[in-house]
């Protein structure tokens, strides 16, 4: 039996896709390392929906979400402390970069990224060469 889907899912799906689409400049290159396995063999989703929010980038098998914030994040810091509150409750450990940091510094973000996951993945075959 297929999934049913209501329409709240499917308003939900549509808005990760619009998000996908329009994504920033930071967040591209970024996915760019981190999508098929390229990082340390982690599974990475983007724009995934969780509760009320999108996260940028997720991966489940490291309980890690990866935020890449702009100018606009500067003016709400409090929204921000409660949406990382809301994702920590669920088990989940959140990284914040700015977009500059991504862009200028993309390795560093993502030694970060990869030391947050714990390393490379045993049966990544994934190399730093």
């Amino acid at each position: 039996m297929g999934k049913v889907r209501t329409l709240h899912r499917v308003a939900t799906i549509e808005r990760a896709r619009e998000l996908r689409r329009n994504d920033t400049d930071a967040e591209a290159r970024l996915w760019n390392a981190l999508r098929a396995r390229r990082l340390g063999g982690w599974r990475w989703k983007r724009q995934a929906p969780w509760g009320p929010y999108f996260l940028d980038f997720l991966s489940i098998e490291a309980r890690l979400v990866v935020e890449v914030d702009g100018s606009q994040h500067a003016g709400q810091v409090d929204y921000d402390a409660r949406r990382t509150r809301y994702i920590e409750r669920s088990g989940l450990r959140v990284l914040r970069f700015w977009n500059h940091e991504v862009l200028t510094n993309r390795d560093g973000v993502c030694v970060t990224i990869l030391a947050a996951c714990g390393g490379e993945r045993e049966d990544s075959g994934w190399t730093t060469a």
